[in-house]
């Protein structure tokens, strides 16, 4: 029997993946696991890369960061030339982070920094397509950009990935919906200097406020508390490591 947001593919220009960088991976892991329920699993041959997995399922990963870099969540869209994309990427103004490299034979990945700063992972499935699981509880359910400049980061996007990024809200403040293939796929924020442009990744609650009250026993902190939003209700936070997250509780595509 299939499971809500089971996945077995993705569609090029969708999120299929978000890692986690971190000064501490053994607290980081002991952290989302006591709050998702993930069990994490060694990646063989995987030079200290650990598998977040829930029900069997892969459903992002962890592993110890560069020295002298703050804790964070990567998102990586789909693709199906890495190599190609970081081409045009540059030629559209964006800087490379991480120059194509093969995985094993899982697959080939890469990362980029927007025009605008914000870093984007990129990965050309091999025989591991990205997350097994996705837009349900304890997994990534959408991914959101954090940016000086709304509309150039649009049309730097849409260029790529060809995203359609429409804005779906103009009060408490603009927000901006991203679709690819007809589906959602993303959010866009603007967002005041001298904050990093950033993307952010939101895993699925169904109970916010007892994910709230969890996220502090475990040594996290809760940055920006449960409100509400046109589907549902988001908190921000963050792990103890200062790795920051979002948590949304609310209807999802399955």
């Amino acid at each position: 029997m299939r499971r809500v947001g089971e996945r077995t593919s993705y569609a090029p220009g969708v999120f299929c993946w978000t890692d986690l960088g971190t000064t501490d991976r053994a607290g980081a892991i002991a952290f989302y696991s006591g709050l998702f329920g993930w069990e994490p699993v060694e990646m063989p041959g995987g030079g200290g890369y650990t598998l977040m997995r829930l029900d069997g399922a892969d459903v992002c990963g962890v592993y110890a960061g560069d020295a002298g870099t703050m804790p964070a969540w990567t998102s990586f869209v789909a693709v199906e030339d890495a190599a190609a994309t970081v081409a045009r990427a540059v030629a559209l103004g964006a800087g490379v982070a991480r120059d194509t490299q093969d995985v094993m034979e899982l697959g080939r990945s890469a990362a980029l920094t927007d025009p605008q700063g914000a870093l984007v992972g990129l990965w050309e499935a091999g025989s591991f397509i990205g997350a097994g699981r996705v837009n349900d509880v304890g997994t990534m359910v959408l991914n959101q950009l954090n940016t000086s400049d709304p509309g150039a980061a649009a049309a730097f996007y849409a260029e790529l990935f060809g995203w359609e990024v429409s804005q779906v809200q103009s009060t408490p403040a603009p927000y901006w919906g991203i679709t690819a293939g007809g589906h959602l796929n993303g959010g866009m924020m603007g967002l005041a200097p001298p904050a990093p442009p950033n993307w952010l990744v939101y895993f699925t609650s169904e109970d916010l406020d007892g994910s709230d009250a969890l996220i502090v026993d475990l040594g996290g902190a809760v940055v920006v508390p449960p409100m509400a939003i046109q589907d549902g209700r988001i908190l921000v936070a963050r792990d103890p490591q200062y790795g920051f997250f979002a948590l949304y509780e609310g209807d999802v595509d399955p």
